[in-house]
């Protein structure tokens, strides 16, 4: 599997996630994006399951998720509740099956556990036909499953990118759960980065790249099944997390101008002597009174007239959501939303 072109390649990439890897631990807030990129990173791999909302959406009920939310909106916030369940799990014991059940669980809303019963076909979304059937029967899709939590942890002579491809190709082949496999493995991709220490936090988010190249993505899945084409598999994932970073990366440049130039705006604000409420405006796209005065530790009244005075200077906006007002960072809204050139 490693042929001179994986090699080749696998180079490159790891030399565009060390560069992310080395920006994301000279920001002074890392919160900025481990608030930010899970998130997206939610939208995304849940749009390739057809569950789709916005991104102000998220953001707007990120931090408070009341019954306001859409459906659709909470299920895609359950993808960030497990991605960091499975960040701490990580942390504290290897990566398994267990590891995959509990964030499957988590994303589903439900207890799950391996797939028991036949019958289970992937069908082309189109014609409704069926175009691969995973391993049938508990004992044969745990037994795989085995083989996939060895692989992982006995295959240190193969590069970590190339073992998460390959990593990722027979967990999404197994198909172990009954539904949410698809989020389950993406999740995982990302655990195996932080896991092999390519990454300190999970902030390389491969769902954008697998939506602008789909048919590609399950193209080649089954071209390995099929026909044993791992090198075309692993060039396309390399590829995607060399892009994914490079694109990260520029995303993380766009977010520190802006936050220098708003720290020159808050220097000629009432706000201008408390260094603790750049960070307000940057852990999230929207801030809310309460958060200034809990992170600032100031007065509701003192809190009003800081965010008053940012939305008539034109760094924020205002809206109403119920009883109360959402503070809304547009410009960083808008940086976290484009698509960045990579």
């Amino acid at each position: 599997m490693e042929t001179v072109a994986v090699l080749k390649r696998a180079i490159e990439a790891r030399s565009a996630v060390a560069a992310l890897d080395q920006a994301a631990r000279r920001m002074p807030n890392p919160a900025v994006l481990l608030n930010a990129i899970p998130i997206l990173e939610a939208q995304a791999s849940s749009e390739i399951e057809n569950i789709v909302t916005t991104t102000d959406e998220l953001f707007r009920f990120a931090q408070d998720e009341s019954d306001l939310a859409a459906p659709e909106t909470k299920e895609t916030l359950r993808y960030r509740t497990a991605l960091f369940a499975g960040l701490d799990s990580v942390r504290s014991r290897p990566l398994s099956v267990t590891t995959a059940t509990e964030i499957c669980s988590i994303v589903q809303g439900r207890e799950m556990d391996v797939r028991k019963l036949p019958g289970t076909i992937i069908a082309s979304p189109t014609t409704r036909r069926a175009i691969y059937t995973p391993p049938q029967g508990e004992s044969v899709v745990r037994e795989k499953l085995a083989n996939w939590a060895d692989f992982i942890h006995n295959s240190d002579e193969i590069d970590p990118l190339v073992r998460m491809a390959i990593a990722h190709y027979q967990f999404e082949a197994i198909h172990p759960f009954d539904d949410g496999n698809g989020r389950t493995g993406r999740i995982l991709n990302i655990l195996m980065l932080v896991d092999a220490g390519l990454l300190a936090s999970p902030i390389l988010y491969l769902s954008r790249f697998i939506i602008a190249h789909k048919h590609d993505y399950y193209r080649l899945l089954l071209d390995v099944t099929r026909d044993a084409a791992w090198e075309q598999w692993v060039l396309f994932m390399l590829a995607g997390v060399e892009a994914t970073a490079i694109t990260t990366l520029a995303k993380i440049d766009a977010i520190q101008a802006l936050q220098a130039a708003v720290r020159e705006q808050l220097r000629g604000t009432s706000a201008g002597a408390n260094s603790d409420l750049l960070d307000v405006l940057f852990e999230q796209p929207y801030s809310r009174i309460a958060d200034v005065i809990e992170q600032c530790a100031v007065s509701r009244p003192t809190a009003t007239k800081w965010l008053n005075e940012l939305v008539a200077l034109g760094v924020l906006r205002d809206v109403k959501a119920g009883r109360e007002r959402l503070f809304i960072n547009q410009r960083f809204l808008d940086i976290l939303m484009r698509e960045e050139e990579g």
